[in-house]
């Protein structure tokens, strides 16, 4: 801090002891290293203090810097669901118009046409056996 020099600390303490005398010297050197511990621990503190503040206000900042950030990803999840729901309606919409052109196939009707078909197949089949009419067998393959 001071830029003392051991030669000048020994002429300050000659000069202690001839003005103070050997009996207070002693006394008063404790007093002043009271002090001097005193005013370290106030300036040690101070310092932590501000190193607090600044600390604070770096958190405040970084606090700052991440909720934008996350406002930021926000909107911009939000921009991409809106466009995702809207192509989803869109298809939806097209879908759906489609379905609503494409013919509709009953499979019911289907179904019951290819029964009737094998009723009546069954019904000649039983005839010709009772008429006694032989038909050729088919191959297995086609």
């Amino acid at each position: 801090m001071f830029d003392i020099g051991f030669s000048e600390m020994l002429v300050l303490a000659v000069v202690a002891l001839v003005v103070l005398g050997p009996e207070r010297l002693p006394k008063v050197a404790r007093q002043a290293g009271a002090w001097m511990g005193k005013l370290r621990r106030y300036v040690d503190d101070v310092k932590s203090d501000i190193n607090r503040q600044m600390e604070l206000s770096e958190l405040r900042d970084l606090k700052n810097q991440v909720t934008d950030a996350a406002r930021d990803l926000e909107t911009s999840v939000q921009s991409t669901v809106s466009g995702m729901k809207t192509d989803f309606d869109d298809v939806q919409k097209s879908l759906e118009g489609a379905a609503a052109t494409a013919p509709q196939t009953d499979w019911d009707k289907i179904y019951a046409t290819r029964r009737q078909r094998e009723k009546i197949k069954d019904r000649r089949i039983e005839r010709e056996k009772e008429l006694g009419i032989k038909r050729p067998k088919r191959p297995l393959h086609r």
